[in-house]
């Protein structure tokens, strides 16, 4: 089973993430941010990684430490439940529609973290929520997952839609790159032979 439980514990948040990605996309995810939860359903939904997370943050400075540790130890989990990376497909890309707005993202299991966020959210906030803080949990996952990541806005007018496509987009990719190759399930997909 490809699987991962990992905790984070700080002065600023205690985090929990469990993560299956050989699931069918069931979560329950509970970080005390309405909004960013359902950014995390989907992305447990669409990418068919059943994730469970819990969050308790210093709600009462914002929201910033629980947005970006949640992404921290939701990297880790993945880097550890992908081993080895033995078989995987590795790359993944997804162009996805939502009413008004179209997000792309591109992404490599590589090792070799890296974000390119073209993503321009028309308004500060989405109900309470600070629209910057989508860039700091891309930002954090990328890093600790090991994570090549390029999310490009095509278009859009909408913030919730913008934020939401680019998650699903994420999560489409990510589920095409952690899936099993059947043609090379034996070999870790580089010409190094590690990744």
């Amino acid at each position: 089973m490809r699987t991962a439980q990992v905790s984070r514990s700080t002065a600023e948040t205690e985090i929990s993430v469990s993560v299956n990605l050989d699931g069918s996309g069931t979560y329950d995810n509970q970080t005390g941010v309405g909004f960013f939860d359902h950014m995390l359903d989907q992305l447990s939904r669409h990418s068919l990684i059943d994730m469970t997370i819990r969050a308790k943050g210093d709600y009462h400075i914002d929201d910033h430490h629980t947005v970006e540790d949640t992404g921290i130890a939701l990297g880790q989990a993945l880097v550890q439940a992908l081993g080895d990376k033995r078989g995987i497909n590795r790359y993944g890309e997804c162009h996805l529609p939502m009413d008004d707005a179209q997000v792309r993202a591109a992404l490599d299991l590589s090792a070799r973290p890296f974000l390119v966020w073209n993503v321009s959210l028309p308004t500060e906030k989405i109900g309470s929520f600070d629209t910057e803080l989508l860039r700091e949990f891309f930002q954090a996952l990328a890093t600790h997952g090991g994570i090549t990541l390029h999310i490009d806005q095509i278009h859009g007018v909408n913030s919730h839609h913008i934020a939401e496509a680019a998650f699903k987009a994420v999560a489409r990719a990510l589920r095409t790159a952690v899936e099993v190759d059947a043609r090379k399930a034996d070999a870790v997909p580089s010409t190094k032979g590690a990744l």
